[in-house]
Parts: structure tokens; C-alpha cells; sequence
């Protein structure tokens, strides 16, 4: 051990053993023993010739035979491990800065090998995995805590201990339980028995499964070792994902081919493909799918849809792959690096380390969305449990938080499942995504190569009963409940075919030359969609293109209405840069919905989603014609730092590792630069309308940081993905107890 941790021995490759292992086998044949400890003092002595030489050989140095060197050199590895890259990798994973440093910590050594009448072993106080209120672990006897954990000999279970050991088990169990008592928390415990004594030497607080950390903070508030309030304090936001999504089961988990970005959680097993469409056809015969990209795009909706899961080589946490994916609480593995598709070929390859692992169509793929991995074949799932302890937990969540919570949701399925996670309005509705389905894409097509604005309208009208439906849909599954709908943000060349065959399949289903709709797609073509002809600005040149949906959401109020469902209408106008924009498309939309409504006293409100940096320094003449703002953070994000969140990835993670940037800003909403812009915005508008209510419905609004922000901010809600409405909702209310940490 202390020529690999201290000395630097190590394997010459990660599929060759430790040179130690291979010598103690070769000692265990030559004297027959199948154990470690069956070796006599002959062997051990030949163990640490072998040992020492090896150690001379690979290093050029001597084993240091000093008890002092020995000492230093220990806790100088000590130190030296905080920067190793494991280290690195961890500090980079939970948010620890590498400022902190660490320390070492000397103590006496006692010993449990000295015979059958010693043993090592670790123990929580409760089960890590579920939180079952019971000693859990494992030890070994005539052992060292190293065989524990590093898997070279099979551990027992704890409960066996009282067996062999019957008085240091009662001991331990009677120390756990005054351990957890003082601590009022789940302990993870390191114990060794020389010669029939307990020793305790190290307790800490346990890492637990979601699961387990929602129950044993539930059954602590029972049992009165801890206040609800101090209950919610122990939860980790971002760990209820385990608790809403399907897992990798940790006890069987296999090792992974590839690793990308965690961009929506669970896991998820499935057959390949390479195509939206492949995708659909194979999910309407019975097949499980995953769809595996290069990227995805508003095309490949109804894929994603049919789709198990999501794996893409290109794109961040915000991508359309993990935005769109985290709606539909589908697990999702981004900007896997190692990955090349060839979807014309149907196959692809994990390339790296010299060695290149091929895959075709049809073979078996898991993803894990928690951690980014990729894995050949099936690995067990453990499926999500809610159970009432969740239930329990949140009822207090929702007693201490301020900050509303709200979903993006495009689907009644994703309304559905919001407000059966306690969201309370859906945030954004985006419409573009109602218009992929076959029947609306060809009508949206048919609108954008109309030559004339008679064209446009006869096709917008064949979308208007379809986004009708919709829209009555999601006001009766929210009943009671705001619903703020987003009208055309994308640019328009987004819906149009690309490639020569998917051009000739539209020209043919609309009766056009295959010519003339190749050069409407190269007019449409934009340098830079993202700063282009796109959201208010195309009502403002085409206005029938918010008058259509204006008037499908009014109508479907209206019916609704009738048929006795609560509908309170958030229409909001994208993209506005200047108070004359909103001031003019509010005019339009507002003449429109009073017309649509048909004297129905419905009352609905107009705003607008602030998503860029000029609209937040003029926020206070734009809430002059504004009820409500909402801040597209993803976009605000992009226009303010200037990059572009698709085309970022490929050197964000270079700044990330360099420590120039200290998080992702797609991931984590920055507080200095965008989230000044916020304040900056929200101070204007409410300097001319006090009540001006003001949320987030970017990605940011599940990122438990910043839902703290927005707390501060004064925002008066967050929306988000569907599954990640509880963990704002747990982000929302530690944000609102960390102002009265003395309250209980």
C-alpha cells in the first residue's frame, strides 16, 4: 500500500493487475494457499523481499526503512492527493473549490489481523441504499480496513458479526446508535476489533441513495431528533432525481465504454438507431429505442418522443437534445466526445485509447442521465419509488418556501406529470413544438412558402383548429392554474426540409417544384439563427403569424370556459429589444383575443420574455406595455456572454478544466453578469408597475443555485422541466430558510 499510494507504483496499463497482486498470487500458489492469511511467517517474509524489490525495480529508490521518513512521506502523499485528477474530478462534481486544501490526521495503529479473534469493517447507522432504520455493512475478520474496500476478499454481513464477535458487535451497535444520536444524522462508521476490543476509527455523515436521504430525513422528524425545518435543510435538490427516475442498480453496475454530460437523469436501456423516424417505426412495433445523434433538432421531436433515451456527441446541458429530453423526463447522455455516428451507414463507434469499439442498429445500449456513462448491453434498473415519505417531506418544503414554481410543459402529458410533482402553472408553453406532428408540419411549411399573405393565412388556417385543441387540453389539465404560452420564438427556416429527398417528399406533398422550395430554404438560411429573423420579429413582418395562435388560444378559452374549467391565460411575446415591438404586437394580440373570446369574461394578461441585455437595461419602458416578464435565461445567457450554447461545447469544457470559468453558465445562471441584468430589469419594471410579476423559465429554473438566485432576486416564480418541479421546489424553500437560520 504505501508503494502505490506513497511510491507511485502502479500497473503498467488500466488492464494489467497491480505488480503486488501479481507476486502475492504467485507466493499463494508456490505455498498452496487460497487466502491471504493462510500464508505462514516463511511466506509473508518472502512477500516483503519480493514486495521491496519490486518496489527498487519500478521506482529507483529503496523502501525507506526509517520510521520518520515513513511518517512524512505518508502525509506528504496525503497532500499531494488533493491534486491528483480523481481528486480533481470529485472537487469539480460537488462544487468544491480546490482553494479549500485538506489535512492529514496521525493516530495510533491498532490491528485487525492478529488473529481470528480480530476483524475490520464498515457500517452506516441506517441502510445508504433505502434508509430502512438498521445497522448496515460489512466486515472481515483477521483483516485490515483495506481488504474492506478494496474488494480483494468477499466482506461479511454485519449481522454476522454477532456471531463471532457477539460483545464487540453489541458494542458497536450501542456505539452507532450514540453516534447518530449526537450527530442526528445517518453515520458512515470505520471500526476494527484487535483481539476481541472495538476501536472506532473514523464516523462522518453516510452518502445515501435519494431515496434513502428523503426517508431518513422523514423517519428523524419522527423519531424527534430532528425539526421539519432541520429536516428540509438536510435534503440535496439535486439528489430527488434519483428518487423521480430509474437508476442503474449500484450493486450491479458494469463498467462503462464512454462517458458524456449528465443532461437529464435516470437511466435508460434500449435498441439503437440513428433516425427520428427509425426510432417511431421500431417503438410502434414493441421495440425499447434509443436514439443515438450527432445532434438533435426540432425535427426529431416525435423520435425523442418514442425514444427511451437520448445520446448525442455534440451539444451541452442546455442543448435541444437536453432541454427537450428533461420536458419529457427521458434520460439523456450529451456531448459524448468519444462517440462518431455514421446514420447513413447505421452504425457508429466509441473511439479513444487507441481501441475502437463499434456499434451498429439494433444492439443494446444503457444510458445513465445521472452520471453521463454509456454502457454495452443491459445493466439493471432500479425502478423510481415515490412512497410517502416524499409526499411527507414536501408538505413541509411547500410550508417554508416564497418562490413559486411553475413548468415548462408543451404537452398535456407533460402538464399532466408537472402538477403531479406540485407544479402551480405551466411557465412556458412553447407553440413551435405543437408543429412537428406530420399534418402541422406540412401546413407550417405550406405558410412559409406561401408567396403572399392570403397563402400564409389559408394555411395558418389549417393549424389553428389542431393548436385549438391543444390549447384547451393543457387549460383543462391545469384548471384553476396560470398558463403562459410562448408564441413563435424559432426561426423560420427550422421547420423547413433539409437534404435533396427530404426537399423532392415536400415539393411533391405540396404541389410545389422541387426547385423553388430549395431556394426558399437557401433564402431562410440564416448566418446567425440565433440573432436573427426570429421570435416578435416575425409578426412584425408577418403579423398573421401571431394573430392565428392568438386566436386558437382565445377560442379554446373560451370553450373551456364554457364547459366550467378556471383558465387564466399568460400570452407572452418573445424576443423584444425595443418598447415599441411589444407595444404594437400587444395591440394586435389583444384586438384578436377580445374578438376570439366572444364577450366571454375571461381575463388573460400580455407580456413578454426578457431574454435580451438591452430589454433588461429598457425594462422600465417595456413594462409600460407589459403585465408580466419572464426571462428566457438560456437566450439572455447566449446574448450576454456571446456564445452560442450548441457551439460553445467545444471549448467550454477547456475553460471549465482550466478553472477560467468556474461553472457552466448554461448550467449554472451566472449572478454577476446575467444575474445583474436580471436585477437590473426587474428593478426598471417594477419602478413603473410595483406589481409586475417577473419569473424565469429558462433551464436555470431547476438548477438549485439558481432558484436561490431568483429567490433574492425577488422573482415571483421559476419554471421548469417537469421532473425537476420538486427540486425547485426544495431549492426555493432552503433559499427562503437560509434568511431565518435561527426560525424553527
Amino acid at each position: 500500500m504505501y508503494g502505490e499510494v506513497v511510491m507511485g507504483v502502479a500497473a503498467p496499463s488500466e488492464h494489467d493487475e497491480l505488480p503486488f497482486d501479481r507476486i502475492l498470487d504467485d507466493i499463494k500458489r508456490a505455498h498452496g494457499a487460497s487466502r491471504d492469511q493462510d500464508l505462514d511467517e516463511a511466506a509473508l517474509r518472502e512477500a516483503v523481499a519480493r514486495f521491496k524489490a519490486e518496489i527498487a525495480k519500478l521506482t529507483g529508490t529503496a523502501f525507506p526503512d526509517d520510521v520518520a521518513t515513513q511518517l512524512w512521506g505518508a502525509i506528504g502523499a496525503v497532500f499531494a492527493s488533493w491534486n491528483n485528477p480523481r481528486a480533481d474530478y470529485y472537487r469539480k462534481l460537488h462544487g468544491i473549490p480546490s482553494t479549500m486544501g485538506t489535512a492529514v490526521n496521525v493516530q495510533a495503529m491498532v490491528f485487525g489481523n492478529l488473529g481470528d479473534d480480530c476483524a475490520t469493517g464498515v457500517a452506516f447507522t441506517r441502510n445508504p441504499a433505502t434508509g430502512t432504520a438498521e445497522l448496515y455493512g460489512e466486515f472481515l475478520t483477521n483483516a485490515q480496513g483495506e481488504d474492506v474496500v478494496a474488494g480483494i476478499r468477499t466482506p461479511e454481513p454485519i449481522s454476522e458479526l454477532a456471531k463471532k464477535l457477539p460483545k464487540a458487535h453489541a458494542e458497536l451497535v450501542r456505539v452507532a446508535r450514540l453516534l447518530e444520536d449526537h450527530f442526528r444524522d445517518m453515520q458512515d462508521l470505520e471500526f476494527t476489533i484487535q483481539a476481541g476490543e472495538l476501536f472506532m476509527l473514523q464516523t462522518r455523515s453516510g452518502k445515501r441513495t435519494g431515496k434513502a436521504m428523503v426517508k431518513v430525513a422523514v423517519d428523524m422528524v419522527g423519531e424527534n431528533k430532528l425539526t421539519p425545518r432541520e429536516a428540509v435543510l438536510r435534503i440535496d435538490p439535486a439528489k430527488l432525481d434519483e428518487v423521480l427516475h430509474p437508476t442503474i442498480d449500484p450493486r450491479a453496475r458494469p463498467p462503462a465504454i464512454a462517458k458524456g454530460l449528465p443532461a437529464s437523469p435516470g437511466a435508460a436501456i434500449g435498441k439503437i438507431v440513428f433516425t427520428a423516424n427509425a426510432a417511431k417505426e421500431w417503438a410502434e412495433r414493441g421495440e425499447t429505442v434509443l436514439l443515438v445523434r450527432t445532434d438533435t433538432s426540432p425535427e426529431d421531436i416525435h423520435g425523442m418522443k418514442a425514444a427511451s433515451g437520448i445520446l448525442t456527441s455534440r451539444g451541452g446541458m442546455t442543448s435541444h437534445a437536453a432541454v427537450v429530453a428533461r420536458g419529457m423526463g427521458k434520460c439523456c447522455v450529451t456531448s459524448c466526445t468519444s462517440l462518431r455516428v455514421d446514420a447513413a451507414r447505421r452504425t457508429a463507434a466509441f473511439v479513444g485509447g487507441g481501441q475502437e469499439r463499434r456499434i451498429k442498429e439494433g444492439d443494446t445500449l444503457t444510458l445513465d442521465g445521472s452520471s453521463g456513462e454509456v454502457f454495452l448491453g443491459s445493466a439493471p434498473l432500479v425502478p423510481a419509488e415515490l412512497g410517502n415519505e416524499l409526499g411527507t417531506l414536501m408538505q413541509w418544503v411547500d410550508s417554508f418556501r416564497k418562490l413559486q414554481v411553475r413548468t415548462n410543459a408543451d404537452t398535456p402529458t407533460d402538464a399532466r406529470t408537472a402538477r403531479s410533482f406540485g407544479a402551480e402553472g405551466i411557465g412556458l408553453c412553447r407553440t413551435e413544438h405543437m408543429f412537428f406532428q406530420p399534418e402541422r408540419i406540412l401546413a407550417v411549411r405550406e405558410m412559409i412558402l406561401a408567396g403572399d399573405e392570403a397563402g400564409r393565412r389559408a394555411a395558418l388556417a389549417k393549424i389553428l383548429p389542431m393548436q385549438r385543441g391543444d390549447f384547451a387540453e393543457l387549460f383543462r389539465v391545469m384548471d384553476g392554474l396560470p398558463v403562459t404560452i410562448r408564441l413563435l420564438d424559432p426561426p423560420l427556416h427550422e421547420f423547413l426540409p433539409h437534404g435533396a429527398g427530404e426537399i423532392e417528399e415536400v415539393a411533391a406533398a405540396l404541389g410545389k417544384p422541387a426547385a423553388a422550395v430549395a431556394a426558399k430554404v437557401a433564402e431562410l438560411t440564416e448566418t446567425n439563427p440565433m440573432l436573427g429573423h426570429r421570435g416578435c420579429r416575425l409578426a412584425i413582418t408577418f403579423p398573421e403569424i401571431y394573430e392565428i395562435p392568438a386566436r386558437a388560444i382565445a377560442e379554446a378559452a373560451a370553450e373551456v370556459h364554457a364547459a366550467g374549467v378556471a383558465v387564466h391565460p399568460e400570452i407572452m411575446i418573445p424576443l423584444v429589444m425595443v418598447p415599441e415591438e411589444l407595444r404594437r404586437l400587444r395591440e394586435l394580440v389583444a384586438r384578436v383575443v377580445d374578438s376570439a373570446l366572444g364577450g366571454a369574461k375571461i381575463a388573460y394578461t400580455i407580456g413578454t420574455m426578457i431574454e435580451l441585455p438591452r430589454a433588461c437595461v429598457v425594462a422600465d419602458q417595456i413594462a409600460a406595455h407589459a403585465e408580466f416578464f419572464s426571462f428566457g435565461t438560456n437566450d439572455l445567457t447566449q446574448t450576454t456572454y456571446g456564445l452560442s450554447r450548441d457551439d460553445a461545447g467545444r471549448f467550454l469544457p477547456a475553460y471549465l478544466d482550466a478553472g477560467v470559468l468556474a461553472t457552466d453558465p448554461f448550467a449554472v445562471l451566472d449572478p454577476e453578469g446575467v444575474g445583474a441584468l436580471i436585477e437590473l430589469a426587474v428593478r426598471g419594471g417594477r419602478s413603473v408597475k410595483p406589481d409586475l410579476k417577473v419569473g424565469i423559465c429558462g433551464e436555470h429554473g431547476g438548477d438549485p443555485t439558481s432558484v436561490v438566485f431568483c429567490h433574492r432576486a425577488g422573482l415571483n416564480y421559476v419554471s421548469c422541466s417537469p421532473f425537476r418541479v420538486p427540486i425547485a421546489r426544495v431549492a426555493a424553500a432552503l433559499a427562503a430558510l437560509a434568511e431565518t437560520p435561527g426560525k424553527k
